[in-house]
């Protein structure tokens, strides 16, 4: 396919792409007054009246404000379009692979298959994580702000601070994948992670300290614990791909090679790929 080939078919996947998020988000739109803005709201509603002010009635119901005439459009807006993106994700995500797959291999395409689904498991992995520990870390930061103080959130500030945790905790949770993948590649091995177990545990605590939005110690370690847990998992893969690596090297004649020394010459060379059915005729020969 020429350039202009492959330009006009992204502009044709991105489009179609943008179509299935449209869809998401005015999906997401109308399912914020039946049940996503509860969801959204219910880290903050579980608190103790004591530290909302804007409780309402007997019945304890909360509140989020507002101070200015757009702020309650925009917030709705902002929240179906991110939920949108999250529903329509297979949608879009099934056009990307579809412009990028004709140019992998076999193997290719099962590493990427596998990475995207090793992802997007520890993203969901770490916002979930992340909401369920909402409400634990909202009571312990108001709480600091001790008796006769009256706590009315705004919905920008709250929903911000809800975002941002949420896509804090799930990037977080992709960096020991990313050791995986370096390992994969040679990059990166097994004896330098084994080396570095105390620094990269280190790192980790001190990444979580930057990284949380709340800046408290319990979230902090709500996220450093899991991550140390990943890493470790990262290593002990790291050890088993290196083991492959080197009885595969063994089996061939390379293991202990230099940089500067050239590798035996395989004298039984692979077959070539049989011929793609693309490439045969469309009809018979007469």
């Amino acid at each position: 396919m020429p350039l202009v080939g492959h330009l006009r078919e992204l502009r044709n996947r991105i489009g179609i792409a943008l179509f299935f998020v449209l869809i998401g988000t005015a999906v997401s739109f109308w399912w914020y007054e039946h049940g996503l803005g509860e969801f959204i709201r219910a880290p903050y509603c579980g608190l103790d009246t004591d530290l909302r002010a804007l409780a309402t009635g007997g019945t304890g119901d909360c509140a989020l404000l507002v101070t200015d005439v757009f702020g309650g459009a925009l917030i709705r807006l902002k929240i179906s379009f991110i939920v949108g993106v999250v529903l329509a994700a297979p949608f879009w995500l099934h056009q990307v692979w579809a412009f990028l797959t004709p140019g992998l291999k076999k193997n290719e395409k099962l590493y990427g298959v596998a990475f995207v689904a090793a992802s997007s498991t520890l993203f969901a992995l770490g916002a979930a994580l992340a909401y369920f520990s909402l409400s634990a870390g909202l009571d312990l930061l108001l709480g600091l702000a001790g008796d006769g103080v009256a706590i009315a959130l705004t919905a920008q500030d709250y929903i911000g601070f809800v975002i941002s945790l949420l896509v804090a905790f799930g990037v977080s949770f992709e960096l020991p994948l990313i050791a995986v993948v370096l390992n994969l590649v040679g990059v990166l091995s097994h004896a330098t992670l084994s080396k570095g177990r105390r620094w990269i545990f280190f790192l980790t605590i001190v990444f979580a300290a930057f990284i949380t939005p709340t800046q408290d110690p319990f979230t902090m370690l709500l996220m450093a614990g899991p991550m140390i847990v990943l890493f470790e998992l990262a290593i002990q893969v790291a050890r088993f791909v290196d083991r492959r690596r080197a009885k595969r090297e063994a089996a061939l004649g390379l293991t202990g090679l230099a940089d500067d020394e050239s590798s035996p010459l395989v004298e039984d060379p692979a077959r070539l790929d049989e011929p793609s059915p693309l490439d045969e005729p469309t009809t018979a020969p007469r």
